[in-house]
């Protein structure tokens, strides 16, 4: 790989994040091509990378065997329908990290038999620490799938889906669910500070919870995590009894929609009018992830419908904590 050219179409924090994972990886710098119309990121890109940087997206494709389309899905029809003919001139591998836009609209745009692979890296890929799935098109060869997971696994774990509509899961679930983490963290730090803990206590031994829970041997067995703190009679199952009741579980899970990834709740069809991340945007400009810390919520779309409660059930963490106050018999 380290004789390929990279073109990034829009210079976003995903850019920036693979970028630095490929040059770390020990990609040159001058094999690296910025293209963006916002002058600021090309200078913060040349003066921080060294990479070559240009406001013509068509000149960074011209130098390219690898283009990477990194634009915001509202504008990607018309960003990359004005890349169509440098494309069809150099012919390079073309990867999308735009959420919500499929590989069919890709190939009208471009073309019908060019090389697209589609894929879904999730927040974590910012700090190096991503996952991401990968779809290709029949044009795609065998060597050209190599060389998209060596560019994609420098933010992470990647992983082929044979069927892209299996993208609309890993975009509820990966791309979607570090904000739902991030919101029960959050409400469990609330709840330690509602019983009298420093914020920075109660912020610290949450970190430690979720860092300490999936690591080591256990990682991975979720089943086993969950089940072995359960003590009958004790903190822990009067814990579980009171979540379970109160509908916790249920509420994070969401109904199936026709072109909605249900468990994420993000609409995925933004050439279709839907736009913001993963195609969702709520009346307030705001996409899932961003809706859903607003409003405490897992947002979920299907036609204006069904939008998940899900800040009930996190608010029940703060309840849980109260209860055990005053129920807890245990040391």
């Amino acid at each position: 790989m380290k004789d390929v050219t990279i073109a990034f179409i829009g210079g976003g924090n995903m850019a920036r994040s693979l970028i630095g994972g490929l040059l770390a990886d020990g990609l040159s710098p001058q094999n690296i091509w910025v293209a963006d119309p916002n002058e600021v990121a090309l200078h913060s890109h040349h003066s921080n990378f060294a990479v070559c940087t240009s406001p013509d997206n068509s000149e960074a494709v011209r130098h390219a065997q690898v283009v990477v389309l990194a634009v915001k899905p509202q504008v990607a029809k018309s960003v990359v329908q004005g890349l169509t003919r440098a494309i069809k001139t150099t012919r390079p591998l073309v990867i999308s990290i735009v959420a919500g836009i499929r590989e069919i609209h890709l190939r009208e745009w471009l073309g019908e038999d060019m090389a697209i692979v589609r894929t879904m890296p999730n927040t974590p890929a910012l700090v190096g620490s991503g996952a991401t799935a990968l779809f290709a098109n029949t044009a795609v060869s065998k060597e050209q799938k190599n060389l998209a997971e060596s560019i994609l696994r420098a933010v992470g774990m990647t992983l082929w889906v044979d069927d892209e509509a299996l993208m609309d899961a890993v975009t509820a679930l990966s791309g979607s669910g570090p904000a739902y983490f991030f919101l029960i963290m959050e409400a469990l730090e609330d709840a330690g500070h509602r019983l009298g803990l420093p914020r920075d206590t109660a912020r610290l031994l949450t970190l430690q919870v979720g860092g300490g829970l999936l690591s080591g041997d256990h990682a991975g067995k979720l089943q086993h995590l969950h089940q072995c703190p359960l003590q009958l009679g004790g903190t822990h199952q009067a814990h579980e009894d009171l979540v379970q009741s109160r509908g916790l579980a249920g509420d994070l899970l969401l109904h199936e929609h026709p072109g909605v990834a249900h468990l994420g709740g993000v609409g995925l069809d933004p050439v279709g009018g839907g736009v913001g991340y993963g195609g969702y945007e709520d009346d307030e400009g705001q996409g899932a992830p961003a809706h859903a810390a607003r409003h405490g919520g897992l947002a979920a779309l299907a036609g204006g419908q069904g939008l998940a409660q899900a800040g009930h059930g996190l608010g029940q963490l703060l309840k849980v904590g109260l209860h055990l106050r005053t129920h807890d018999s245990t040391p």
